[in-house]
């Protein structure tokens, strides 16, 4: 039995981490910290458990073996590392971290303290994606030459515990970055995990195009990005984020090879079409795609428990997760420097 503790009791908490901990047979959630004190104890009404008062006495408490890491982006790491240095296993949310240094601090302590670290990088875990690696690999489409990948919905002001313009995630300080680490890291995870190559230049375009706060300026975090990527095996493609698809949520990608196209379209009839060079057409349903609103179990706490419960490498290991996170900082680069950035 992996117990739990869950730093952090906001919205990713309340409907992914907090309710799949809750229906894992393999795991019991011990308490909850909060700087917010009554949302911890909703939690522990809610589900089980005590509030801790502070993230001190949480650690201290050695009935727990794990804890979840859902607190804003520039905590990430802090929180992070003194709970590996605790003795915990952690998994925590995306964006691992607000600079590659803090991101690979994270990795060291989990090393040196023999802990396992995990990011809620969910896309890979995603049965619809897995299939599609298999497909890939088995050749259907044949040598993969391009992609497009896109995950836009109408922004984390929806969202979030906080709603409205005054969310954190359009607080530079807290957030430190905006569409790009939040949607554009899963898209750029994703697209190495499935044609199993690296990013090794980025050329993009990150902005503030419409977002705002509630005093009517533009918020401090880019609110779009647009990236041309360029992949160690030679294939080209783009990843797209944004907080502005006002319409409805988009979570697709398309993989173009000399044998076909491939387009996982997040359609819960058809989530992965195969459309083969003679015109034919082959579809696959083997799960549906993670949307905003409309959530389904991501896998992730189940992955991170079974992976404690093994003692292997989790599914998502922060160290496999530095080279996305390194594209995304690169990204934002070659959009202020107007030039494209090589990823080292």
């Amino acid at each position: 039995m992996v117990k739990a503790g869950i730093i952090g009791c906001g919205k990713i908490a309340q409907v992914r981490h907090i309710p799949e901990y809750h229906a894992n047979p393999n795991a019991l959630i011990i308490g909850y910290y909060d700087f917010n004190l009554q949302r911890a104890q909703e939690m522990a009404k809610k589900f089980g458990g005590k509030a801790y008062n502070s993230l001190e006495e949480l650690l201290k408490d050695s009935q727990i073996d794990a804890v979840s890491v859902c607190v804003a982006n520039n905590a990430h790491a802090e929180v992070t590392v003194r709970a590996l240095s605790a003795g915990k296993h952690v998994l925590c949310e995306k964006p691992m971290a607000t600079n590659i240094e803090d991101c690979e601090r994270m990795v060291a302590a989990a090393k040196k303290n023999g802990k396992l670290l995990m990011i809620g990088q969910n896309q890979r875990l995603m049965k619809a994606h897995r299939r599609a690696k298999d497909l890939i690999e088995e050749g259907v489409i044949g040598k993969v030459l391009t992609f497009r990948s896109t995950f836009g919905h109408r922004g984390p002001e929806t969202w979030s515990v906080d709603k409205g313009p005054d969310s954190w995630f359009f607080d530079k300080n807290r957030a430190g970055m905006g569409a790009m680490a939040d949607l554009g890291v899963h898209k750029t995870d994703l697209i190495q995990y499935l044609i199993n190559a690296k990013v090794v230049r980025t050329t993009a375009v990150v902005r503030t195009l419409d977002k705002k706060d509630s005093e009517g300026s533009l918020i401090g975090v880019d609110d779009n990005a647009l990236c041309i990527f360029e992949m160690d095996n030679g294939v080209i493609g783009t990843v797209t984020a944004s907080w502005t698809y006002y319409g409805a949520n988009d979570n697709s990608t398309s993989i173009y090879g000399t044998g076909g196209i491939m387009k996982i379209s997040g359609n819960p009839l058809d989530p992965i079409e195969i459309i083969k060079k003679d015109g034919s057409r082959l579809l696959y349903d083997p799960g549906q795609i993670q949307k905003n609103n409309d959530q389904i179990v991501s896998g992730v706490i189940d992955a991170f428990v079974a992976s404690i419960i093994s003692g292997e490498e989790p599914a998502v290991s922060g160290e496999s997760v530095l080279s996305a996170m390194k594209v995304v900082f690169a990204s934002i680069q070659s959009s202020q420097l107007h030039k494209t950035i090589e990823i080292i």
